[in-house]
């Protein structure tokens, strides 16, 4: 696969594609899970996120894990469309970003999301395989080692775009630059509700109860 130019030739479709990415992302797996299996309202429990590490917490680990492979499922699933309509692999990444923006806010939901962080994952892992799974794979030994998915995430966010813009030497190197440093913002914005909590102490560590 290769970049071509952003001034790409099929605008019309790049646009459609990304329109497609946004209602993909808008799917709430985790309100979807909650509701099919009379689970609580995601947004009255915990840290009200959609996201699989809420429903883990308040429905237990099936749930969470099938949350999580859902919203994986989001992120590949919006840039695979995009490739195939436009034949651009840098519309993936502009799909994806949407596709992560519609999970984030739901046009379904009431604007009323989870952080993006499997979603995004996913992307990630799509256009850029390799860095991405580096990543990914200190991000998992992170969180193992210290439980706080939070700072696993967020760490992932960050290091994926740093090592993304370090060894990406392709065409069009300013835009990916800037769409990996969109994407680590998006990450950390979403959670600044941990952010506070981690400064105070009371930010909840993996498999443990929500601290009330």
């Amino acid at each position: 696969m290769f970049f071509p130019s952003v001034y790409s030739e099929k605008p019309l479709l790049i646009i459609l594609s990304c329109i497609i990415a946004y209602l993909i992302g808008s799917v709430s797996t985790g309100i979807l899970i909650s509701r099919f299996y009379h689970g609580p309202d995601l947004h009255t429990v915990g840290s009200g996120s959609t996201g699989a590490t809420n429903v883990q917490r308040s429905m237990g680990w099936k749930y969470g894990l099938m949350t999580f492979f859902g919203d994986v499922a989001k992120g590949i699933l919006a840039c695979l469309i995009a490739e195939l309509m436009t034949g651009d692999h840098l519309s993936c990444l502009v799909a994806g970003l949407f596709a992560v923006l519609g999970h984030n806010w739901p046009c379904f939901f009431g604007f009323k999301g989870g952080k993006g962080v499997a979603t995004t994952g996913a992307v990630m892992l799509y256009c850029f395989p390799v860095p991405a799974l580096i990543c990914i794979a200190l991000a998992v030994a992170l969180i193992a080692l210290i439980r706080y998915v939070s700072v696993g995430s967020m760490f992932f966010m960050c290091a994926s775009a740093l090592l993304i813009s370090l060894t990406y030497h392709g065409p069009n190197a300013l835009f990916v630059i800037l769409w990996t440093i969109v994407m680590a913002l998006l990450c950390i914005i979403r959670h600044h509700a941990n952010i506070r909590r981690l400064i105070s102490g009371t930010e909840n560590r993996l498999g443990s109860k929500p601290k009330q």
